[in-house]
């Protein structure tokens, strides 16, 4: 075998090891599923602790460890530790200011078999000196239960603390929302927790007398009066924990509540009047405004301002009065569909009509645009922003000159959709804001203003997409002007309707076809047409320039290529605690290798 052949095999076996052992090392996990912690004040100051903890381990481990942080002039002696369900040795040693005791489990006896799928209990027992501490008027111990160093949860902790003497002992347990039940009997006190997260802490504080105490030389000593400002902390501790649990509550209720606020506003400005009208269709255009104008003043999304259909119903149009003008370029393998601006007629057009007509004329040469070009023409960005601008600019015109405020109020009341986009800003910003508070913080209460702010954004979210006459309201005349437009909207894409009357003229079906381009309904108008071609004797039907374009798939190259022109003109880029409490003795954490 060459040297070739044996760096395959050594890679491919190297590959093969190490994908074999991800997947391995996937699949095992482990918990605590209890863990008890005694804790015995001596009256010397000795602090006597002994925890266990049982582990469920799912896969195959090494063993685990265990971190318990020592402050300045605290001391652990004494240590012994001894497990159950497993074999064991251990060592420990010094990390990062810590006591690090690593504890390996086997299966065996010989330590030749590491343990799988299994429950271990292991029990640490040490002493700790000058963990207690005595001020001129009050003996205190603070110490973590369960420290922010576990690198998983507990599902129970239950405590056990034995104190010297029996009366005027005071406890504190922080933070006191993981208390399931505690009580004290005599000299101990009894804890039992919820469950623990990883990253939390649950502290003991607890004030003895000090004639508890005789010849404490295994305490701290701090000379001067503690007893106030020990109870103090713990005052201002829970106070904040009660304000922020209390807040958060509130504002919870606040963004389940206040969407509410929108039925008001539905009710007050949203319901539509009453009008003198019953049509079910209409054959006739209801009005002799230009396709732009009816685009606009149909746009649900945004009323008053004309979209892409309406755009592209005004060349249609600008096409049937022969201002622009249609033929196609045949060649060996492609057909051009061209279109020739009339310049001579320049004069005749309205002000929007004159914008549309210079947008064209923009991207053609020599007033000769390329239909079947204009795509990949508009398909960069500074095209496409030159695109934008001018189409921005016409819908500019439409709104404000070709309509104007004063027709747009006459036929709609916006006042319910300006109080609802003001809902819309103010509730997305304040549910972001929460969500942010919330995700950070560590008190229960956040969960429920993480599921509350999410549910305001959402409403907010939402309300920015519905139509602005959910929440605003058609004037009486605005509404039967909405009503007769939507009806021949309806007769356009019924061809039965169509089918039982037909227009009698191509120049009725070439405005059918304009008016059915501002709708939306264009295709549906094109497909009458032809279904209905043998009712119609206009030659003009045949070779009309609108019906020319439509058939050559006009409409559709103008769609593509004008959102191509928006695409390119918008580039995507490249691109805890609540106080003083928690600085107790104990804690550190721990973990499973």
């Amino acid at each position: 075998m060459n040297h070739k052949k044996i760096a395959v095999v050594v890679i491919l076996s190297l590959v093969l090891l190490s994908t074999a052992n991800a997947i391995y090392a996937e699949d095992k996990e482990y918990s605590i599923v209890d863990a008890i912690i005694d804790l015995t004040v001596h009256n010397d100051g000795l602090l006597h602790v002994n925890e266990s903890y049982t582990y469920s381990f799912k896969g195959t481990f090494n063993g685990v460890y265990r971190d318990i942080p020592l402050k300045s002039g605290e001391s652990l002696e004494n240590l012994n530790v001894t497990v159950d369900g497993a074999y064991a040795t251990y060592n420990v040693g010094e990390k990062n200011g810590k006591k690090h005791i690593t504890v390996y489990l086997w299966a065996d006896e010989a330590h030749t078999k590491k343990i799988h799928d299994q429950k271990v209990k292991v029990t640490y027992s040490y002493d700790m000196k000058n963990v207690v501490t005595l001020f001129n008027d009050i003996g205190s111990l603070q110490y973590k239960l369960w420290g922010e160093e576990w690198d998983c949860n507990v599902e129970k902790l239950t405590a056990n603390i034995h104190l010297p003497g029996e009366k005027d002992n005071i406890y504190y347990l922080n933070p006191e929302y993981y208390s399931l039940s505690d009580s004290i009997n005599g000299n101990t006190i009894h804890v039992q927790t919820k469950n623990l997260p990883k990253g939390e802490f649950y502290e003991l504080q607890v004030l003895m007398p000090l004639n508890d105490f005789t010849n404490p030389t295994n305490a701290k000593h701090i000379n001067s009066d503690g007893k106030n400002q020990i109870m103090q902390n713990q005052a201002d501790y829970r106070n904040g924990v009660s304000f922020w649990g209390n807040l958060f509550t509130i504002l919870s209720a606040i963004c389940f509540i206040s969407p509410l606020s929108l039925i008001f506003v539905y009710l007050r400005h949203g319901r539509e009047p009453k009008v003198d009208y019953t049509g079910i269709y209409e054959r006739e255009l209801p009005s002799d405004d230009s396709p732009a104008v009816v685009n606009a003043l149909l746009n649900r999304s945004d009323i008053g301002e004309p979209d892409m259909k309406g755009f592209e119903a005004t060349i249609m149009d600008l096409i049937d009065r022969n201002v622009f003008r249609i033929h196609v370029e045949t060649s060996e393998h492609t057909k051009d569909l061209i279109l020739e601006l009339d310049q001579s007629k320049y004069d005749e057009l309205s002000v929007d009509e004159k914008s549309v007509f210079n947008l064209l004329k923009t991207f053609s040469d020599n007033d000769i645009l390329n239909v079947s070009a204009l795509s990949s023409k508009l398909n960069n960005e500074i095209n496409g922003k030159l695109f934008v601008e001018k189409f921005d600019e016409w819908k500019y015109i439409v709104k404000n000159q070709s309509l104007g405020e004063e027709r747009i109020s006459r036929y709609f009341n916006d006042k319910g959709t300006k109080l609802t986009t003001v809902f819309t800003a103010v509730g997305i910003t304040v549910a972001i804001i929460l969500f942010i508070i919330a995700v950070f913080s560590k008190h229960p209460a956040a969960t429920l203003m993480i599921i509350a702010s999410i549910f305001l954004g959402a409403i907010s979210l939402g309300i920015a997409f519905l139509p602005e006459d959910i929440f605003g309201q058609w004037t009486p005349e605005g509404r039967v002007y909405y009503l007769k437009w939507t009806n021949f909207k309806k007769f356009l894409k019924d061809n039965s309707l169509i089918k039982e009357h037909p227009p009698e003229s191509i120049v009725v079906w070439n405005k059918y076809l304009v008016y059915g381009t501002a709708l939306g309904v264009a295709d549906e108008v094109y497909k009458s047409m032809k279904l209905h071609e043998p009712a119609v004797h206009d030659d003009d039907y045949y070779y009309g320039d609108l019906y020319v374009f439509h058939s050559y798939s006009g409409l559709i190259m103008l769609d593509s290529a004008f959102n191509n022109g928006v695409s390119a003109a918008n580039p995507s880029s490249d691109g805890g605690g609540f106080g003083g409490v928690g600085g107790g003795s104990g804690g550190g954490g721990g973990g499973a290798f």
